[in-house]
């Protein structure tokens, strides 16, 4: 190549159909690419990147645009027939809580304000919570986009069927249904409405949709599962259910159930479970839990007839002013499953003794300890005596309304007449209905437990005078429609410190012991942690920290009767 000319075009080669070009021989050909790729790009290209750019700005801002608006639409589409909710949920978080569930809550009548009323500084402590409590939340379900994929096989399952057999009073009832369908979720099977066996103690025999309204309860958890009528069962299904029922062990954990059901599901494709009580783990991973939340909060709704009469009920007594809703547990069948004494003379306390020896197994544990000890341990319930010199101590005057839920106390009125007379402005479901009223459930136990449920849940303080499935249940309600915490949320509920009162209901009593003994009880309570026994992993019971948020507002759910 002679020097100062350009270089010979480059040849090139085909192989294979595809065209390959040597690389440029030459120093002077490198040269040349490099200063090329270097070059920068034409205004052609300049323009197109420039235009890419603002319609990428822009698409952006359109999304801003619609996602602002959908949280907009979000706080203020609620219907008119809710208007009491919209300045409830105006403030949560988009997507926290879905429409049907807005809709469905049972939530108590308004808080009090009792800022102007005319009450002593310890009357006004017992009335009230205090204001540095763990409150200022809202509800707030929602569910995990695994859980919601998961949902589709399941709302759709035809083959496979979970009966659930339930015992015990309305609230046991409650907590089995709750673990039912957690369960149900848990096997991936579709829940045949649970059967209610009838009750041992008060013979009632009451069915599911006799308490509960079944079509609402479907319909709140038809996103998370299927609910069948036993009408609905096949024929092939109904001949291998009847087999018996099955019985999980205490604390079982949801991959323990899967092993002992799954095979028997999968082969005969009907499982039928009993004894459910306290059976499935409090410990469940978070999607689980607000599955028990909202089936407790929302999909668990008394029949329509029994919670109009119920709502009519808690307005009558609400309306007349404020009242401490009391659950006493003085029933014949409490004494004897724990192994206490009634305290109402040696002929009643000796049927007792007599009970309990011929039903051993109905004692709740530590059989070595006597009565005596067992009230030291903060084991028994408090008697009537006790309840009156407790709200005696706490500053309720006598003139305080109280309202009086439970079964029949063992012994009758002298069973209740330390309390009565202490505080004779008492009214229990019985007096406070109509005659008319009550006449369709006075054979149905579970109906007038939920009667008395829904008065007590509005009760400006409610008083556990021994724990029990009500008072867990109407602790869970009221944080959860009272804007959280761990006591009730804006609404008192107080569990007296047995243990402590035994001590102090122990001493000889004079009007300065009295005194003394009262400053004693408020101080005791005051700072009181209601945590019934411990760590409290039960969500029914305790809702704030899975199923509820923080909002900008103060949480209180109002309630849907006019005002």
């Amino acid at each position: 190549m002679e020097k100062g000319r350009d270089p010979p075009p480059a040849t090139t080669s085909c192989c294979f159909h595809f065209c390959i070009s040597p690389l440029p021989s030459t120093k002077y050909s490198i040269l040349k690419s490099v200063k090329s790729a270097k070059k920068l790009p034409s205004q052609k290209q300049q323009k197109l990147d420039l235009i890419t750019t603002l319609f990428v700005v822009i698409v952006f801002l359109l999304l801003s645009l619609l996602f602002n608006a959908g949280k907009v639409l979000h706080g203020s589409g609620t219907s008119s027939s809710f208007v009491h909710r919209k300045k409830y949920f105006e403030l949560v978080p988009s997507g926290s809580l879905d429409v049907t569930l807005r809709k469905s809550a049972m939530v108590p009548l308004p808080v009090r304000d009792f800022k102007e009323m005319n009450y002593s500084d310890v009357e006004r402590e017992f009335w009230t919570v205090r204001e540095n409590m763990n409150v200022g939340r809202t509800p707030c379900i929602v569910f995990s986009l695994k859980y919601r994929k998961a949902s589709r096989r399941i709302v759709a399952e035809k083959r496979k069927f979970l009966e659930v057999l339930v015992s015990g009073g309305l609230n046991q009832q409650r907590n089995q249904i709750i673990d039912a369908v957690v369960i149900s979720r848990i096997l991936g099977a579709a829940l045949v409405v649970p059967i209610l066996k009838v009750n041992a103690v008060w013979g009632d025999g009451s069915k599911f949709s006799d308490i509960f309204d079944v079509n609402h309860f479907k319909r709140t958890l038809r996103s998370d599962i299927r609910i069948v009528g036993t009408e609905s069962l096949p024929d092939y299904y109904k001949i291998h259910s009847v087999g018996g029922e099955i019985q999980i062990p205490f604390n079982s954990s949801p991959l323990l159930i899967r092993r002992l059901l799954g095979n028997q599901l999968n082969k005969h494709g009907v499982v039928t479970l009993g004894g459910l009580d306290s059976k499935l783990s409090k410990r469940l991973n978070s999607d689980l839990q607000k599955l028990r939340c909202k089936v407790s909060f929302h999909a668990l709704r008394f029949h329509p007839r029994v919670h109009d009469l119920g709502n009519k009920l808690a307005r009558r007594m609400w309306d007349q002013g404020p009242y401490v809703g009391i659950h006493l547990r003085l029933e014949k069948d409490v004494w004897v499953r724990t192994g206490c004494l009634p305290d109402l003379g040696p002929e009643l306390d000796l049927a007792i003794i007599q009970e309990r020896h011929s039903h051993p197994e109905l004692l709740t544990g530590r059989f070595e300890m006597s009565p005596a000890r067992r009230k030291l341990a903060g084991l028994c319930p408090l008697t009537a005596y006790e309840l009156a010199r407790f709200l005696k101590a706490m500053g309720v005057e006598e003139t305080a309304r109280l309202y009086l839920a439970g079964g029949e106390s063992y012994g009758g009125e002298s069973g209740v007449v330390d309390l009565l007379t202490q505080f004779p402005n008492f009214v229990t479901k019985e007096t406070l209905a109509e005659e008319e009223e009550l006449n369709p459930y006075l054979n149905s136990s579970s109906a007038l437990a939920a009667l008395d449920f829904m008065i007590t849940l509005s009760s400006d303080v409610f008083v556990a005078s021994h724990g029990g499935n009500m008072g867990r249940a109407l602790r869970g309600y009221r944080s959860y429609c009272g804007g959280g915490g761990s006591m009730g949320g804006r609404r008192k509920i107080m569990k007296p410190n047995k243990r402590g009162l035994a001590v102090l209901f122990g001493k000889k009593v004079t009007n300065e012991t009295e005194e003394a003994i009262g400053v004693a009880v408020r101080k005791m309570h005051r700072y009181r942690k209601d945590r019934y026994g411990g760590r409290d992993d039960d969500v029914v019971s305790n809702p704030t920290a899975v199923c509820m948020c923080r909002s900008r507002t103060n949480g209180v759910l109002t309630s849907s009767l006019e005002l």
